[in-house]
C-alpha cells in the first residue's frame, strides 16, 4: 500500500539514523513513500520542531502520516504516542512537538476531533528497543505498520492527557508587538513567532524591528529589497516576520539565538 510517510528529527545526516528509520519502514511497507521534512533542528529543542514541522505540515496531502522525533526523554517515562486527526496520522513522543500541528488543525476544523494512543503493543514495534534510538525500534515500525491499514486503535491504549507546550506567543499592545525567536534557518534567517496578520492596520514603513542590539527601520517585500550584507526585514515563506542579511547570515551577524526577544513598534 503506498502512502507517505514524512520523517522530522534532530538526528542530523552524519550518523545513519535517518537511514536507520527508513529501512525499518521500507521492510515493513516496501511500497511507502518516505518524505524527509528536516533533520537539522536544533538538536533537542521541542518547542523549535513543532513551530517548523507545524509549517511543514500543512502542505502535506491529508493522508499523511508524520513521524516528528525530537526526543531528549527517550527511554524515560515520557510516553510515546500515536495520534489522528481527521485522515492524518501522527507518531511522536508525548513531549509537546506535535503541539502547533494540533493547533493548526484546530483553528482549520469547525469541530475537530483528536484521538491519540499510548503505543503499548509490542506487535508493531522491533523486537529488541534500545533506550536509546525509539525512532528505529518503536516510532518508524508504528508508522510503517499504520501506513499498511493497521488501526489506531490497535496500537496502545486511549490517551486524552498529551502533552502540550506552554504557548509563549506573540502579543500586541495597540502598535507594539512583542515576540520571540522561533527559527533560524539554513541561511541564518531569524524567523519570529509573530505572525503576519498581526501587523495589520499598521504602517509597514514605519515599523521598527528591535532584536538584539539593533534596530530595524520598516519591513520590506524581498531579499533583493537591500543590498548585499544589508539587514532588512520581511515576511517569510511561512508569513512569519522574519529578519535577513542579504547573502550573509543575521543570526551570526546579530547574535541571535532562539527565544530571543522581537519586538515591533511603530515610529513616533
Amino acid at each position: 500500500m503506498e502512502r507517505i510517510i514524512t520523517l522530522t528529527t534532530d538526528f542530523g545526516a552524519g550518523d545513519g539514523f535517518v537511514g536507520m528509520m527508513k529501512g525499518v519502514i521500507l521492510s515493513i511497507n516496501p511500497r511507502a513513500v518516505i518524505v524527509d521534512i528536516t533533520h537539522d533542528l536544533a538538536p533537542h529543542h521541542i518547542e523549535q520542531g513543532a513551530f517548523l514541522f507545524a509549517n511543514a505540515a500543512r502542505y502535506f496531502p491529508p493522508r499523511a502520516i508524520h513521524v516528528v522525533v525530537v526526543d531528549p526523554g527517550v527511554g524515560s517515562a515520557r510516553r510515546p504516542l500515536a495520534m489522528q486527526l481527521g485522515e492524518t496520522l501522527f507518531v511522536a513522543p508525548d513531549n509537546g512537538v506535535l503541539t502547533h500541528a494540533i493547533d493548526h488543525w484546530r483553528l482549520s476544523v469547525a469541530h475537530p476531533k483528536i484521538r491519540a494512543v499510548r503505543l503499548a503493543n509490542p506487535a508493531y514495534f522491533l523486537p529488541r528497543i534500545s533506550n536509546t534510538f525509539h525512532g528505529r525500534d518503536l516510532f518508524a515500525p508504528v508508522a510503517a505498520h499504520l501506513s499498511l491499514g493497521v488501526p489506531l486503535d490497535a496500537l496502545g491504549t486511549p490517551l486524552d492527557d498529551w502533552v502540550e507546550l506552554e504557548r509563549v506567543a506573540a502579543r500586541r499592545l495597540g502598535e507594539r508587538i512583542i515576540g520571540r525567536v522561533a527559527h533560524i534557518d539554513h541561511f541564518g534567517n531569524i524567523v519570529t513567532n509573530i505572525e503576519e496578520e498581526m501587523l495589520a492596520g499598521l504602517d509597514r514603513a514605519r515599523l521598527v524591528i528591535r532584536i538584539g542590539k539593533r534596530a530595524l527601520r520598516g519591513i520590506q517585500t524581498t531579499y533583493a529589497s537591500a543590498a548585499p550584507g544589508d539587514t532588512l526585514a520581511l515576511i517569510s515563506s511561512s508569513w512569519h516576520l522574519e529578519i535577513a542579511v542579504r547573502e550573509g547570515n543575521a543570526a551570526q551577524s546579530l547574535g541571535i539565538r532562539l527565544g530571543d526577544a522581537v519586538v515591533v513598534e511603530t515610529q513616533i
